[in-house]
């Protein structure tokens, strides 16, 4: 049997699930904005079809909005985040090997059925997986309520374009095989070279000089000539729209070198005490960051700035610092990258944005003690077992159930999100009542 690559891409993704948990909401125009209500960053089908432009600030088009009817809402990280882990948890019984590539899409691999194989149900000659792609979407929709297309391919780059076919003619019901269709040179005829999976704006206009303009003519066009501009890459790219597989699946994403927390700030910081919160709460993040990934810090570096449009007042600066012994224990992260703040503060200065990057990172399993900083194991112990409750503690209630002192309460530099919806999955509080009479 054949190998079959797909894509299965969740459909306006933070538009969907705010749909999916607002039934209110479902087929009505509706946009998220992103950090502090800034700009418009997603958009349901509705929305779109009003001509609503994506990343517009959304002062600029508050009152078009207003008039037409739209629903306005701030980014839930939270609940996009849970949703993406039940999207993916849901289609991996589906596939043989499984690639979360974002937030919103996957790549899974399994074997094409020959024809007539009844475990394809309702397979045309040559092994076609769309009703198995149909039976697919619909669970994730029936499951989670969020629609997906899913495009079919030998290989992973045209897998990208046939899930592009999926989503862009209503004919085929979010479903594309294009390792079934008896000529595929038609469909990628009809995507334009800008639009073929990596291929970015300077290759795109390399290629529109050459005549090539769509995904067919990028096929087969002279391999040397492509190898001369793009080497080894832009082979395989080709040799992947040629139908054979260069680019595997990553089951297993390789370990992170860097984490990073950062965030602009809803106003203006101009107090010693309010960036020591802000970074404080950055590291807490960070550090239950660390803990999922199962790694220790050995390095922290906090950078601040103020605003870009300060002209000859702006300030940007970091500082590092080096831990004896790496670590994920939030207080020992905080004793470490709180004095830094006193560094990086300019009265004068007002800050606009402050992150954290935790650095030179392990396994969990690796930990080079110091002579000169003992770590007992049975202290190691405790601690892992005190942070592994306030996690879980933080996972079942909601983010900030449990926190650390130095984040203070409610500070007014927290990011501004007034119209924040319900994070039903993640928070005990936020789940809906319902009275029967």
């Amino acid at each position: 049997m054949a190998l079959a690559t797909v894509l299965i891409d969740a459909n306006n993704f933070y538009a969907s699930c705010e749909a999916a948990l607002d039934p209110a909401v479902a087929g009505r125009p509706l946009v998220v904005l992103s950090n502090n209500d800034g700009c418009i960053v997603a958009r349901s089908a509705a929305a779109r079809s009003l001509g609503i432009p994506m990343g517009q600030p959304y002062f600029q088009v508050r009152r078009e909005l207003e008039r037409l009817g739209v629903i306005v809402r701030s980014s839930n990280y939270a609940l996009y985040a849970d949703m993406s882990q039940r999207l993916m948890a849901t289609i991996e019984p589906w596939v043989e090997e499984l690639e979360v590539y974002s937030i919103d899409e996957a790549f899974g691999r399994l074997h094409r059925p020959a024809a007539g194989d009844p475990s394809g149900a309702d397979l045309r000659p040559g092994g076609d997986l769309t009703s198995w792609g149909r039976r697919l979407r619909a669970q994730v929709q029936r499951h989670l309520g969020l629609p997906v297309a899913v495009g079919i391919a030998p290989t992973k780059v045209l897998a990208k374009i046939a899930n592009r076919l999926a989503k862009g003619d209503p004919r085929h019901g979010g479903v594309f095989d294009l390792g079934a269709v008896a000529d595929p040179d038609p469909w990628l005829e009809s995507v334009a070279i800008e639009d073929v999976w990596g291929i970015g704006r300077q290759l795109a206009r390399w290629c529109s000089l050459r005549g090539v303009a769509d995904a067919r003519q990028l096929r087969d066009l002279a391999s040397g000539e492509l190898r001369r501009r793009c080497g080894v890459v832009g082979l395989r790219l080709q040799e992947e729209l040629r139908g054979r597989s260069c680019l595997p699946l990553v089951s297993l994403p390789p370990a992170k070198q860097e984490t990073c927390v950062s965030r602009s700030f809803s106003q203006p910081v101009t107090t010693l005490t309010d960036l020591r919160e802000a970074i404080a709460t950055y590291l807490s993040r960070a550090a239950e960051k660390l803990r999922r990934q199962r790694q220790r810090a050995g390095a922290i570096t906090v950078f601040v700035r103020s605003s870009p449009f300060d002209g000859s007042r702006f300030y940007s600066n970091a500082a590092t610092v080096q831990l004896p012994l790496a670590s994920n224990d939030t207080a020992v992260l905080l004793a470490a990258a709180l004095p830094l703040a006193e560094r990086l503060f300019r009265p004068h200065k007002p800050l606009q944005k402050a992150g954290v990057l935790l650095q030179q990172l392990q396994p969990l399993e690796q930990l080079q003690h110091h002579l000169l900083a003992p770590m007992p194991l049975e202290q190691q112990q405790r601690r892992e077992a005190l942070l592994a409750t306030i996690d879980a503690l933080n996972r079942r209630y909601g983010r900030g159930t449990v926190q650390w002192a130095a984040c203070g309460l409610r500070p007014a530099w927290m990011m501004r999100r007034s119209r924040l919806s319900r994070a039903a999955t993640t928070r005990l509080s936020d789940l809906p009542w319902v009275q029967a009479g």
